[in-house]
């Protein structure tokens, strides 16, 4: 059971305030993109997100354009999870892409509060926070693998290398 503090969004959290647009096109390492991880919706993110804390939003999380850069930002940040009831499916897979979980809740969201403790089991497809389990489709073999190796590049470079 992977548990961490919650940063609490609402709907409709778009990539430009996820990683604002005016870096998009300077070369960065995903640690400097982390420095300006939600700098637009969330000025005190960067500085005082933690290893292992996890984002709980709205629906539609990771709308707008389809830059990569905003699930690297937010892994890089150290962000261990994205709990929504929806996602951009555009950012739902640069998010599995980058090794970064995100879970479809369709229920319980709503009661998760910035500051709260959750723990999400990836496997069994549990989410627990404040007594309460909610439970969402338990991610497929494939997806943890990738999850597990640090995204798609290191997971097809282990499988490739037998």
């Amino acid at each position: 059971m992977n548990k961490g503090k919650v940063w609490k969004y609402g709907n409709d959290v778009n990539t430009d305030v996820i990683f604002p647009g005016k870096y998009t096109y300077q070369p960065m390492e995903p640690a400097e993109m982390a420095e300006h991880a939600m700098e637009d919706l969330d000025p005190d993110f960067a500085k005082n997100v933690v290893e292992g804390d996890i984002i709980v939003a709205g629906k539609n999380f990771g709308c707008g354009s389809s830059r990569e850069q905003a699930a690297t930002c937010l892994k890089a940040a150290g962000i261990a999870a994205i709990i929504a009831p929806s996602f951009s499916r555009i950012f739902f897979r640069n998010a599995i892409n980058s090794g970064l979980p995100v879970i479809e809740l369709a229920e319980g969201t709503e009661r998760i509060a910035a500051g709260d403790d959750v723990g999400i089991d990836f496997s069994a497809g549990v989410v627990e926070h404040d007594g309460n389990t909610y439970r969402f489709p338990p991610l497929p073999p494939e997806v943890l693998a990738i999850l597990e190796d640090g995204g798609l590049i290191p997971h097809v470079k282990k499988v490739l290398q037998g």
